[in-house]
C-alpha cells in the first residue's frame, strides 16, 4: 500500500515553523503523514485508538476469567512474574489498533510510525546508553538500602524469566512509543509543524492518562509532572533521530529499572521485581514535604535530574 494515492498533493501547514537544525531528520519521520493530517482525522483517531484497545483489554480480561479467575486478578494487579508479562505484552493491542488506524483512517503504511527503519537500529545503543545510567546510579553513593530488603525472589528463576520480561516490556514501551511519538507527534507535526506543539501536546496527554485514580493528588501531580518531561525527552529523541528507535529504548531502559529490579513485596506490578522491600502500610509517615512546596519535592528534583542524565546519555549512545 503507499503512503498516499498517486498524484494525491499533501495538506500543507497553516504557518511556518521556526528551524532547528537538530531536528532536520524529523521532516523525513513526519513526511508519510502530511498526506491526511487534519485535526479532526487525528481526534478520531486517538478516540478510535483508546476503544480499540479499552475493547481489547475487556475481552483479554472476560477470557482470562473464564479461564482462570484467580489469573485475571494477577495480570490486573502484576504481582506475579507471569502475570505482569502477560499484563505488559497485552499493550500490542494498542500498537494492532494504531497499524489499523493509520491504514485505514490515514492511508499510510504502518511501518511509517517507526520512522526510517534503517534507523531503528539506535534503538540498541539508545537502550544501553540509558541503561548504564541507570546501572550508575546504584553502585554509586548514596547507596541503595539493600539492609532494609525484606526478600528476594530465586535468582535462576528471574533469570530465566528475564528474556520474556525484556521482550514483554519491548511490546509495551514500543506500543506506548508508537502512539505518543509516533502516531501523535507525527500528526500534530504534519499539521502544526512549530515544535512548541508537537513537544507540549503529545506529551500533555502521555502526562494526563499517568494520573492514577484514587491516588493522592499530590503524589498524582508529580507523577504527572515526571511523565510530561520524561515524554519530552522521549519527543525531542524522535525529532533528532527521526525514529522511534532512541525513544522505545530510553522508554525501555526506564521501565526496566522500575520494574525489574526493586519494588514494595505485594505492590502492584511488583512481579518481576528481584529484590522486595517490606509492604508498605497506611500507618507508616507520609514523606516529609519540603519548604519548595507540597508538589515540587527534593525526591522530585532528583527524578527529574535522572531524566536528564539518561537523556544526555542516550544522546552521547546515539550520537545525535
Amino acid at each position: 500500500m503507499a503512503d498516499r494515492p498517486a498524484g494525491a498533493a499533501a495538506m500543507t501547514a497553516p504557518w511556518s515553523a521556526p528551524s532547528i537544525p537538530a531536528y532536520a531528520a524529523h521532516e523525513s519521520f513526519v513526511a508519510p503523514a502530511r498526506y491526511r493530517c487534519q485535526i479532526g482525522r487525528l481526534l478520531i483517531g486517538i478516540l478510535l485508538a483508546e476503544l480499540l484497545f479499552a475493547f481489547g483489554m475487556s475481552g483479554l480480561d472476560r477470557l482470562l476469567l473464564r479461564v482462570s479467575p484467580s489469573l485475571a486478578d494477577a495480570v490486573y494487579y502484576g504481582d506475579t512474574g507471569v502475570a505482569l508479562i502477560l499484563q505488559l505484552l497485552s499493550f500490542g493491542m494498542l500498537g494492532l489498533a494504531l497499524m489499523l488506524i493509520v491504514t485505514r483512517l490515514h492511508l499510510r503504511r504502518p511501518v511509517s510510525l517507526f520512522g526510517p527503519w534503517d534507523r531503528m537500529r539506535l534503538m540498541f545503543p539508545a537502550f544501553f546508553g540509558a541503561a548504564a545510567v541507570y546501572v550508575l546510579i546504584q553502585i554509586l553513593p548514596p547507596w541503595i538500602d539493600f539492609h532494609g530488603i525484606e526478600s528476594h525472589r530465586n535468582i535462576a528463576a528471574w533469570i530465566a524469566l528475564l528474556p520474556f520480561a525484556l521482550l514483554a516490556l519491548l511490546v509495551q514501551t514500543g506500543a506506548e512509543e508508537m502512539f505518543y511519538r509516533g502516531y501523535i507527534q507525527q500528526q500534530i507535526a504534519a499539521r502544526l509543524p512549530d515544535p512548541r506543539v508537537w513537544l507540549i501536546l503529545p506529551n500533555l496527554l502521555f502526562a494526563w492518562v499517568h494520573w492514577e485514580q484514587g491516588a493522592e493528588t499530590v503524589d498524582n501531580l508529580r507523577y504527572v509532572i515526571w511523565a510530561f518531561c520524561f515524554g519530552l525527552a522521549c519527543s525531542d529523541l524522535t525529532a533528532r533521530s527521526g525514529s522511534l528507535g532512541p525513544a522505545i529504548g530510553l522508554h525501555m531502559a526506564n521501565n526496566a529499572y522500575a520494574f525489574l529490579f526493586f519494588a514494595d513485596a505485594g505492590a502492584l506490578d511488583s512481579g518481576l521485581a528481584l529484590f522486595l522491600y517490606p509492604e508498605l502500610t497506611l500507618t507508616e509517615p507520609q514523606d516529609t514535604i519540603d519548604a519548595i512546596g507540597p508538589v515540587v519535592t527534593p525526591q522530585l528534583l532528583m527524578e527529574l535530574a535522572l531524566i536528564l542524565v539518561a537523556w544526555l546519555a542516550t544522546r552521547l549512545a546515539i550520537r545525535r
